[in-house]
């Protein structure tokens, strides 16, 4: 009777994984890291590195420009109007969505998500078509003498379309893993439907709140694209962050330009350590749960 081989007798007591090898483990590890360094690290790097070239001086006398804090003011005003519009739209489209049965259900939600697979510049092109002179509403706005494009309106609204799906995606699935049994109970103790949603929803998905928030915030400061086209960027009056980094490259202001694009990475850093905040705190919530589902 033939013996079984020492390597088959290896991978009967242990099943093989893809990259317990170490040459594979080592040249994935090592791909990973260069990709890192090129794609991420270096940009930022040298985005640092430029912003600080002519020292520190040089570095806040660019960002106390006036263009440059009317940019920055412009931005915050612009992400304070529409992560406030967007939280209150997520909270109620995901619930829509996740606590009613009705025909088209998976229809709304593939259209709260259309942003997500729609190019900005395609976005801000159709706002000009609806906003615009020629556009849908353009007789009706100029008859009423209001004004929506090349104005802090249209970036409101540009802003909203292009983030409206952030904080619906992070509730959703949270939602619907949750299902409808506290709700349900809660109705037939008596409570309300502002009720249920405050004291026996929000707190559930709390966390999934904050960080759908976070990203809506990084995205609102940080969007380009819908913003340039149905704002004009015109400096000192629609000229956001963004586009105000733009406009100091293209006037070879270098320092200038590197030390407003910082303000942008920190805000991407910011919303990099509350997503690791965040994701620690559901760590622990799903901890104590389970502790307290084992002693029961």
């Amino acid at each position: 009777m033939a013996q079984p081989s020492p390597r088959t007798g290896h991978q009967a007591g242990k099943r093989l994984r893809v990259g317990d090898q170490p040459a594979a483990r080592a040249m994935m590890l090592g791909l990973v890291m260069l990709v890192t360094a090129l794609v991420l690290l270096a940009p930022l790097s040298v985005i640092f590195a430029e912003a600080f070239r002519q020292g520190i001086g040089a570095y806040l006398e660019a960002l106390a420009r006036p263009d440059t804090l009317y940019a920055t003011g412009l931005t915050l005003f612009v992400a304070l109007l529409c992560v406030p519009i967007n939280v209150a739209f997520g909270i109620a489209a995901a619930w829509t969505v996740t606590k009613f049965s009705f025909p088209g259900r998976s229809l709304l939600l593939a259209v709260v998500e259309l942003p997500f697979s729609i190019s900005p510049i395609v976005a801000g092109v159709a706002y000009l078509f609806v906003y615009g002179a020629q556009g849908l509403l353009g007789p009706f706005l100029m008859e009423h003498d209001i004004k929506i494009l090349f104005a802090i309106p249209a970036i409101v609204l540009a802003s909203l379309f292009v983030t409206a799906p952030f904080v619906v995606r992070e509730l959703v699935p949270l939602m619907m893993a949750q299902g409808r049994d506290a709700e349900e109970a809660a109705v037939t103790l008596g409570a309300s439907g502002f009720q249920v949603l405050r004291y026996v929803t929000l707190p559930n998905v709390s966390l999934a709140l904050l960080y759908g928030a976070a990203l809506c915030n990084a995205r609102v400061m940080g969007e380009f694209g819908a913003v340039s086209i149905v704002s004009g960027n015109i400096r000192g009056q629609t000229s956001t962050l963004p586009l105000q980094v733009e406009l100091l490259y293209q006037d070879s202001q270098v320092v200038a330009a590197f030390a407003a694009a910082t303000l942008l990475v920190g805000v991407a850093l910011f919303t990099l350590v509350a997503k690791f905040l965040i994701e620690r705190a559901q760590h622990k919530r799903q901890e104590r749960v389970t502790v307290d589902t084992l002693d029961g």
